[in-house]
């Protein structure tokens, strides 16, 4: 396993700027004094990767016994403490990396708690949410940051690496943006800039993209075993690099398959063997056969005529399912 980075000097973004700089959202070089609230797999990953990049992790909160766990490998000299001690000592940036469904809550009592304070930069990483969960930290002066690396990791040093050349869904007040592109930049990632009302809809699409990606190949793993093939991940591989590349390089140029040509018998069939070897996957086949469908459709490379047979299946076999 990788051993934990050591900090190395912050990326020099122009001359030595004033203390308050920093909450403004003026460009400085200036190290950021940073408490990280949720030692989780993206506030340790995040928190370590700051401090490699030179700024100064003081504290942070994490009491599980994962978390400290993966704090000894990630931030092994940051003492852990509760979470308004990391916030107190939070005096240039707070980050808060906890689930989702907690962070208003997290927010709203840290605010209660007078924890908080005015131009501190107060971050989260939540990809679902914007600025207005925020919105108890920035009525006590707060400044508000969404900052949402496109990523998926393990909390383990191997994230590290990885974090290079990633996209973060930003969400910033405009006096704050040059500050947020600058931790970005620290991070060795390039902002991409999401408004308020557009961060459920990112998040959306990273998660239909991301998560039920991990679904579907795990799916396509089991029927494969189902199937007699001993090791499924060996015939997967390399199809589904392939498919992802060609995905990601041609679009819906890239389908291919029964569907993509309309072959009503082999879908007919796939239905068939699927209903009676793992029924609980058949839902999931049918609707992305017929996103499938509507997307060769549209891009012309399956005629509407010759789809009809196709859409029949489709949805003779989702009216038996709802039966």
């Amino acid at each position: 396993m990788s051993a934990p980075l050591r900090p190395r000097p912050a990326a020099q973004l122009g001359p030595a700027a004033p203390r308050d700089s920093a909450v403004t959202g003026a460009p400085t070089s200036r190290l950021l004094t940073v408490g990280v609230v949720g030692a989780g797999r993206v506030g340790a990953v995040l928190g370590a990767a700051l401090a490699a990049a030179g700024h100064r992790v003081v504290a942070v909160a994490g009491d599980s016994g994962t978390s400290r766990a993966r704090l000894a490998l990630l931030l092994p000299e940051v003492p852990r403490r509760p979470v308004t001690s990391v916030a107190r000592a939070a005096a240039d940036l707070l980050l808060i990396a906890v689930p989702d469904d907690a962070l208003a809550g997290v927010i709203a009592d840290l605010a209660d708690r007078g924890a908080l304070h005015p131009g501190q930069v107060v971050a989260h990483t939540s990809g679902a949410h914007g600025l207005a969960v925020l919105a108890p930290a920035a009525a006590v002066g707060a400044r508000p940051l969404a900052l949402h690396p496109a990523m998926t990791f393990t909390g383990t040093p191997d994230d590290l690496p990885r974090l290079a050349g990633i996209s973060y869904g930003v969400t910033a007040p405009a006096d704050l943006r040059p500050l947020a592109a600058r931790l970005v930049t620290d991070l060795g990632g390039v902002p991409e800039w999401v408004a308020e009302a557009d961060r459920p809809l990112y998040h959306a699409a990273l998660a239909h993209g991301a998560n039920h990606l991990v679904t579907l190949v795990n799916e396509a793993t089991d029927r494969l075993r189902d199937a007699g093939v001993a090791r499924p991940e060996k015939v997967l591989a390399p199809l589904l690099r392939a498919a992802l590349e060609n995905a990601l390089r041609l679009g819906d140029d890239a389908l291919t398959g029964p569907v993509s040509r309309g072959d009503a018998g082999t879908v007919e069939r796939h239905l068939a063997r699927l209903a009676a070897t793992a029924p609980e996957s058949v839902p999931a086949y049918l609707a992305l056969a017929r996103r499938t469908a509507d997307r060769a459709i549209a891009a012309g490379r399956l005629r509407p005529v010759d789809a009809q047979p196709l859409l029949g299946v489709l949805a003779g076999t989702s009216r038996e399912v709802a039966a």
